[in-house]
């Protein structure tokens, strides 16, 4: 078990921007500009694009949602989540991250955490494109009920990766932020 799946949170010693700089301020300080937006807002797509495969996954094990459609909708969510969250991260560990810790030095140490989730979750990204890959490929040889295993396969998979995907994207919201509104870098 790696850190993100044991982590509750950021450890205190990282959060002492976050108390100068509470999340409920965040849209309203000057220096939250249109990057930092668009960051959040690409965060709160991931999220919705995870609950979008749960709820398209879970009708489908409750046959309210026929195989093909189904296959159709969750190769193409999981495809553009998957892609976009490996380059999303891509960009942080390669650019932003080391920006914001050569601000910060003392929070050098969250940013290492920050890289650190970002390799557990390619684990976690590596297993759930092998569980929709395999309900996709039932669903396309056999017959339906068929990938029903591999779909309750793919829905385990799909809610405790949303779990480490929510608490790793809570904790980079409130490691980034901060740091982003205290500094106001220009990227």
């Amino acid at each position: 078990m790696n850190e993100l799946e044991r982590r509750d949170g950021l450890p205190e010693a990282l959060r002492v921007l976050l108390r100068d700089y509470p999340r409920q301020l965040w849209q309203s300080h000057r220096n939250f500009d249109g990057l930092t937006r668009f960051w959040l807002d690409r965060h709160l797509m991931f999220r919705d694009l995870l609950g979008r495969l749960t709820t398209e996954n879970a009708g489908f094990l409750d046959h309210r949602s026929p195989a093909r459609s189904h296959a159709a909708r969750t190769a193409r969510y999981a495809g553009f989540l998957l892609n976009e969250l490996h380059g999303h991260h891509h960009v942080e560990d390669h650019h932003y991250f080391p920006v914001l810790a050569g601000l910060e030095p003392k929070l050098a140490r969250g940013f290492d955490l920050l890289d650190a989730d970002h390799k557990a979750l390619d684990e976690h990204l590596h297993g759930l494109a092998a569980e929709t890959n395999a309900m996709l490929r039932a669903i396309e040889t056999g017959p339906e009920a068929a990938a029903h295993a591999p779909a309750g396969a793919l829905q385990s998979r799909l809610e405790s990766f949303g779990r480490f995907l929510d608490r790793h994207l809570t904790d980079e919201e409130e490691l980034v932020v901060p740091v982003i509104l205290h500094h106001a870098p220009r990227f």
